[in-house]
Order: C-alpha cells, then sequence, then structure tokens
C-alpha cells in the first residue's frame, strides 16, 4: 500500500464508505460526547487507491476545532489512517480551526497508541459516557478490545499551528 490518493469523496463512493463503516461500527451510526451521529451526513475524506476506496474520515466543524468523527481502514498498517488524519489537520488549518481532535474508548488501545505517535495528546476523560451511549446504541458491546470492561471516552487533540 502506499500509492493512494487522499481527497474528498465523491458520492460514487458512498456505497464503499458505508461497507467500511459497517465492518468498524455496524452500521452508519456512532454516538460520541452523547450524541448519535450518521456518518452519511458528515463531510468525508477518502484514500483511494485507483478506483479502491481503502479508507475514510468522517468529521464535522466545532466551534474552534475539527473533530475526527470516524477514521477507518480496510487493512491497518498501510499508511491509509496516517494520510487521513494528517489531511483532517491541513483541511483544519487551511479553514483557520486551532485543533484536531477525536474521542476514542478506554479499550482502544490501538487507536490511543496510533494517535499519541501522530502527536496527539489525552486532554480530557468522560467517565461512563460509553454506558451513557449504551442508551441510544444498545449493542455497544459490555467488554471491548482485550477483555478491558468499556465505559468511558478519552478525548485527544493536537494543535494545527506548528509549536516550536
Amino acid at each position: 500500500m502506499g500509492g493512494f490518493e487522499v481527497r474528498g469523496a465523491r458520492p460514487a463512493e458512498r456505497t464503499a464508505i458505508d461497507a467500511l463503516h459497517e465492518r468498524e461500527w455496524g452500521g452508519p451510526y456512532v454516538i460520541a460526547h452523547d450524541t448519535r451521529y450518521d456518518l452519511r451526513t458528515l463531510p468525508t475524506l477518502v484514500a483511494v487507491d485507483g478506483e479502491t476506496v481503502v479508507g475514510a474520515l468522517a468529521y464535522r466543524v466545532d466551534e474552534g476545532g475539527l473533530e475526527v468523527v470516524s477514521l477507518v481502514a480496510s487493512q491497518p498498517g498501510g499508511g491509509v489512517g496516517t494520510a487521513l488524519l494528517a489531511a483532517a489537520t491541513s483541511t483544519a488549518a487551511a479553514a483557520g480551526l486551532a485543533r484536531v481532535w477525536l474521542i476514542t474508548s478506554n479499550d482502544n488501545l490501538r487507536a490511543l497508541r496510533f494517535y499519541q505517535r501522530r502527536g496527539m495528546r489525552l486532554v480530557d476523560v468522560d467517565r461512563g459516557a460509553v454506558d451513557r451511549a449504551r442508551l441510544l446504541k444498545p449493542e455497544i458491546p459490555l467488554v471491548g478490545e482485550d477483555g478491558i470492561p468499556l465505559h468511558d471516552e478519552l478525548v485527544l487533540e493536537r494543535s494545527t499551528v506548528a509549536e516550536g
């Protein structure tokens, strides 16, 4: 992998993007900070290899930042997630937004490692947020990756301004 292009999603790619979300999240809906998001309605960046969508990053803009709502790659470790996150950071900076931020769950050690290696820092813990999310999406499991009980949301962010 590595011969892919990152750009805004095109309408014809919706089915492929939806398939990635189905595999990763069980459908087009995710719950974050007590809000249910329909990924089909959010601006989306894609990584494409030829005609094949190999990754997608759905985001929204809030007061002062760009929130990464979903980041999925068809195969981890190929640079797709890194390229999509870099594109989101560039998108935020070009729009004059000060930060890129996101939420992951307390069990997602792979994501914590991935995001921290790319300059993101843990800035908050919302205790019980996943427990509350189950009220909106009951299929969220009680136990997550590596047998870790799933309860909390972790907030990570990075500045879009070069620090020096």
